[in-house]
């Protein structure tokens, strides 16, 4: 240490130490970039990994410098348990490994510790998934005890060929570190606020029936709402088969109609009296109020605080399509006259992933089977194709 500090090695070790660093986080870059692209497109997601990293890095550093005995009492496998909850767990275990090798640098008996919390590490990603169930995080926590038992155990088996050092401190050390994987909970929620992302917790909460705006929808729209239960199916199931997020899916669904509480029998779902009021409007007018359900759907939605992940659904589930039975109607009375088509046209945008995409598709296919005088299964099937085809060119 006194050569060094007497001479510039200790320019070369720093330039050493930031050359390994940089070489990790460029090894996590190339990951996301060209396995993840769906995740390197969206900054707050970078900016999640960044920030949980930085966060986990310095607080290691501060306890290992100033309680080095409390070292395995930090819930390390919290990072890859957090991130899977977000992203998913191919990169939750690469992120975890170079956060793993980066403690290692300051950390003491670097194998030994880079080892257990690699081990305790991937058992608990593979034990929590994607958090689904509040049970999936207690579930975990059993599983992240057990492996730390067992590394422990092999480790004084590998170096003294006996178990008769078992410490009760490291016990109950591996035990508070297992227990403190609870703090997964508050962290996810606080993250969901911080930047704007949300779970299949929070997706599973959203689709409970009895939250206000869904049983307001069932009240006030019951037609609408036994619709979008069927969009919510319809959508679920396809993503099954193709790939997707099947849950995110089924809640957009149930959520996309909710502006149509405001003038629910202009809807013909909820006209069971015979009585139509469009019957008594123009049809520009009649336009512009099926037009309006999507943008009342997007201020209930945020007034009631609704992810924007959710609200997307909303806005997007017609598109940029046009009012086309209005549109017909009033080119029909208006014969040689040019009909504005922004008046019969949606706001949109069109959907932009696969989840929204399946939910047009399957709110399209609802709506129109209804309409089949004896439906079976070749009618279904050729209307299924006729509006799938209608919508993606």
């Amino acid at each position: 240490e006194k050569t060094m500090a007497s001479s510039d090695s200790w320019k070369y070790v720093l330039s050493g130490m930031t050359l390994l660093i940089l070489m990790l986080f460029l090894v996590q870059y190339l990951f996301i970039r060209f396995f993840k692209g769906q995740f390197y497109y969206e900054l707050k997601y970078i900016v999640l990994v960044l920030f949980t990293q930085m966060i986990f890095i310095l607080t290691t550093y501060l306890v290992f410098q100033l309680y080095p005995e409390w070292s395995y009492m930090i819930p390390y496998a919290i990072l890859p348990i957090v991130i899977s909850a977000f992203l998913d767990g191919g990169i939750a275990i690469v992120v975890y490994i170079i956060t793993l090798i980066l403690v290692g640098f300051y950390a003491p008996n670097s194998f030994e510790f880079l080892y257990t919390q690699y081990i305790a590490g991937l058992i608990g990603v593979f034990s929590v998934k994607k958090l689904s169930k509040r049970s999936d995080l207690f579930r975990g926590v059993t599983m992240v005890f057990l492996a730390y038992m067992v590394v422990y155990a092999g480790i004084l088996l590998a170096q003294e060929g006996s178990i008769d050092n078992f410490s009760r401190r490291m016990i109950s050390h591996f035990a508070a570190s297992s227990i403190l994987l609870l703090l997964a909970f508050p962290l996810i929620f606080l993250y969901e606020k911080m930047f704007g992302l949300i779970t299949q917790l929070t997706l599973l909460e959203l689709s409970n029936t009895n939250n206000v705006l869904l049983r307001d929808l069932s009240i006030k729209a019951p037609g609408t709402f036994q619709h979008s239960l069927q969009v919510a199916n319809l959508a679920s199931e396809a993503l099954f088969e193709i790939g997707g997020d099947e849950q995110l899916a089924r809640t957009g669904a149930l959520y996309h109609d909710i502006g149509k509480m405001n003038n629910p029998l202009y809807f013909v779902e909820n006209q069971t009296s015979g009585y139509n009021p469009h019957d008594e409007l123009g049809y520009e007018e009649s336009a512009r109020v099926i037009i309006d359900h999507v943008l009342d759907g997007i201020e209930m939605a945020r007034k009631h605080g609704l992810p924007e992940k959710i609200i997307d659904f909303i806005r997007t589930h017609h598109g940029t399509r046009r009012v086309e039975y209005f549109y017909r109607l009033e080119k029909k009375v208006n014969p040689g006259m040019e009909v504005d088509q922004s008046e019969f046209t949606y706001h949109g945008p069109s959907p932009f992933s696969r989840e929204t995409a399946v939910v047009m598709m399957a709110d399209s296919v609802e709506a129109a089977s209804r309409s089949l005088a004896q439906p079976d299964e070749q009618k279904i099937n050729d209307l299924v194709d006729n509006i799938i085809h209608s919508l993606m060119t």
